[in-house]
Parts: C-alpha cells; sequence; structure tokens
C-alpha cells in the first residue's frame, strides 16, 4: 500500500515536477493549487506538504488548522522565506521546514524521516523480476526459492540508490557521491567492483544483466 501525500503549492511549475518526482518514488500524491478545502481531504492521507506563499489563505493559517483537527499527521512547511522568524512560525506547529530550492532527494529523505517517526511508513515493499525487496528491513528476498539474499551494507545502498530512483539513468558520479559521501575521483573502480558483485547475487546471469543495466559512457539504471 502505498503511502498517501496531500501537496499544496499553487506555483504550477514546481507542483507539477515535485509531484511527479513523488509518483515516480512510489508515492500517491494529491496535488492542490490551495488549501481553502484542504480539510476536505485530510481523512486517510498520511503527510500534508504546504507551501507557505498561498493565494487566499497562507501556509501557515492553514497549517495551523490542519494540525489542530489532526495532530496525528505531519506537516512539512515549504517557502522560500529563509529567515529565522519565518522558520520559528512555521515550527510552531510543523514538523519540518524546507527552505526553497531544494533537491528532491533532500525532500523525500524528508518525507520518509517523518512518516517513519509518526508511525505511517507503509511497508516498502518492492517487486523486481525474481526479487522480494522489503526497504525497510534491509531484506531482500529470491522468490524462486524463497530465500534471503545476504548484501554487504554497501551493496545495498547502492541498490536502494537505483531503487529510489527508477528508470532513470544515474551517472557513476551521483551513485558514488550519494553511497560514500565523498567526491568521485575519475577512474576509480569502487563502484564497478561493487556492482560487480552486487549482479553476482541478484542477477539471475550477471554477465547478462537484467535488472541494473548499463549505460555505456555514463553509468547505471534499475528498470521498473
Amino acid at each position: 500500500m502505498k503511502n498517501k501525500l496531500l501537496y499544496i503549492e499553487d506555483d504550477k511549475e514546481i507542483g507539477s515536477w515535485v509531484s511527479e518526482d513523488l509518483t515516480r518514488r512510489g508515492y500517491d500524491v494529491t496535488w492542490l493549487t490551495s488549501g481553502d478545502h484542504a480539510s476536505h481531504y485530510m481523512e486517510g492521507y498520511d503527510l500534508v506538504i504546504l507551501d507557505i506563499m498561498l493565494p487566499g489563505l497562507d501556509g501557515f493559517s492553514i497549517g495551523q488548522r490542519l494540525k489542530k483537527e489532526y495532530p496525528e499527521t505531519p506537516i512539512l512547511l515549504l517557502s522560500a522565506r529563509t529567515s529565522i522568524d519565518d522558520k520559528l512560525q512555521g515550527l510552531h506547529f510543523a514538523d519540518d521546514y524546507v527552505t526553497k530550492p531544494f533537491h528532491p532527494d533532500e525532500l523525500t529523505a524528508r518525507v520518509e524521516v517523518l512518516l517513519r517517526r509518526f508511525g505511517k511508513m507503509s511497508q516498502p515493499l518492492i517487486q523486481l523480476s525474481h526479487l522480494s525487496i522489503y526497504l525497510d528491513q534491509n531484506r531482500i528476498i529470491d522468490t524462486r526459492l524463497n530465500t534471503e539474499i545476504a548484501l554487504t551494507a554497501k551493496q545495498f545502498q547502492i541498490f536502494t540508490y537505483l531503487l529510489r530512483h527508477p528508470n532513470q539513468i544515474l551517472t557513476k558520479e551521483q551513485i558514488y557521491e550519494a553511497v560514500w559521501e565523498t567526491p568521485y575521483i575519475v577512474g576509480d573502480k569502487t563502484l564497478m567492483v561493487h556492482i560487480r558483485h552486487l549482479r553476482e547475487k541478484i542477477e539471475e546471469n550477471p554477465s547478462q544483466p537484467q535488472i541494473i543495466e548499463t549505460i555505456r559512457g555514463i553509468g547505471y539504471r534499475v528498470k521498473q
């Protein structure tokens, strides 16, 4: 079951790419361009992403009302305002505050943290070929034999990063810097070696991989 997110943002360009990105990452997103009737949508939603600068009632007013009516639903504020006064005002009722511009990976990470904190994280099960992947448990099951596949921490981090960006071509630099959190050095073979060992564990035929694709001259991709 997917987590349901209520996203309130009047900027059409930002709203479009954020809702599309979150949907691609496996969330069920309802996007509203105004918060005037937000309370009508709250039942059954796991988290609210709320812009502050809205037509009519601003995000502060809407967020305070929603939090009073639904105290167990986390609220994540988005704003171009960076002053400490604005942040403090927002954090009187909201559970997190992200300033624009932001990277989609940061937004997703903050969403996941709030969902876990409030006990609303849906079972993140991914079915991929012969694999059942339980992201919250760091477990991968080979459904052909119903056996668990043991990955090293780095192998699981690499695979998880690819899974969180389905159908996207990710460069070696992107993957390396996300997993190792240090700058990538051109010519470094560390990632390539880890992916080779990862394929030996998850692919039916590691010499002809079907799960982790190599995009020659660029990087890798997982198709879902």
